[in-house]
């Protein structure tokens, strides 16, 4: 019984030096992640691969050093391509950096947003919504992200022919 509580007090001591810890820590702004850009990659087979260039700001005082990148992207509500890198890198203290993963959009996915889209309303707005990760080089410094937008799809010209 006596080992017992020990056992428990040592047990207190630890997760009240744990809160004590984490909160001590200092608060982090977030990231800022965009699409800087996109590009075609060769496929296989039933899939489509595109190479997503992030745009990441650092709006903090110090570096956030990275060791590998996840991201997911939906579009119009559902999800849509998926991909990890390995790269590694630094976004510099109140500086940003193009970070690039290759993702995989599988047929099945194409399919069900085309078939989405041509629901007999009328669609001139894209919207997206991504999240991530930059998994960090030391514990406790993964940077989680996550962002939403729009673009315009280029709408038909109305222009009249002449008869």
């Amino acid at each position: 019984m006596v080992h017992l509580r020990m056992l428990l007090r040592a047990g207190l001591v630890a997760v009240g030096a744990l809160v004590t810890a984490c909160a001590s820590m200092p608060s982090r702004d977030p990231l800022g992640v965009t699409v800087a850009g996109i590009e075609s990659l060769p496929g296989e087979g039933m899939e489509l691969r595109l190479l997503v260039k992030l745009r990441v700001q650092n709006p903090n005082d110090s570096p956030v050093e990275f060791d590998g990148v996840a991201l997911n992207l939906d579009v119009q509500g559902r999800a849509f391509a998926s991909g990890v890198s390995a790269e590694t890198g630094v976004v510099p203290r109140f500086g940003e950096t193009v970070v690039s993963v290759p993702v995989t959009v599988s047929m099945l996915r194409m399919v069900r947003q085309v078939a989405g889209m041509i629901d007999g309303r009328s669609t001139d707005k894209i919207t997206y919504a991504m999240s991530g990760k930059l998994s960090g080089t030391t514990l406790f410094s993964t940077r989680h992200f996550t962002a939403t937008g729009e673009f315009a799809l280029p709408q038909e010209s109305s222009q009249d022919t002449p008869d």
